[in-house]
């Protein structure tokens, strides 16, 4: 079966941030299915299949990384893949505060799924999507935030 690990994220879009923790995670576990949840709560600037496409160009040289989108309780598509963890970066105090209550549910749910955090390496420690897509709404250079092709279709986006 394997050492089997997911992913999850709204990836709206990727950033290095992302794909920093997408490659160690890579590393400790046989299996990494990168899991882009539908997020209706929040009102998203590529669709599902768009981040999912970005990912997948971003990541296609990680041979274990497989990237897909579900919609529902991540811990429905865990149980699905047969993971046994869920991998999530910290960026700050404040993410900890929201990650442990969504570990908790998680764990009320299957007590069996075990979280993974990891801290984001320092130099991304500031970065997220929204600011991301707010200095690229107003042109200001991403070059260092985001792979190249998650750049252009920032570009594309909002020209």
């Amino acid at each position: 079966m394997g050492n089997i690990a997911v992913c999850p994220g709204s990836f709206d879009p990727i950033t290095f941030g992302h794909l920093d923790i997408i490659k160690r995670g890579a590393k400790v576990f046989d299996q990494v299915y990168v899991c882009v949840l539908n997020n209706t709560a929040k009102h998203p600037l590529f669709t599902v299949e768009e981040r999912c496409e970005l990912i997948r160009e971003v990541t296609k040289d990680i041979p274990n990384v497989v990237v897909e989108s579900f919609h529902g309780l991540l811990i429905d598509y865990v149980q699905k893949k047969n993971a046994q963890t869920i991998i999530r970066g910290l960026r700050a105090v404040s993410d900890f505060e929201y990650e442990m209550q969504g570990t908790s549910m998680n764990r009320v749910l299957d007590e069996n799924i075990e979280t993974f955090f990891m801290m984001t390496n320092s130099q991304y420690s500031f970065l997220s999507s929204s600011i991301v897509k707010e200095v690229a709404k107003y042109k200001g250079d991403i070059s260092e935030l985001v792979p190249e092709v998650v750049e252009k279709a920032l570009i594309n986006k909002f020209n």
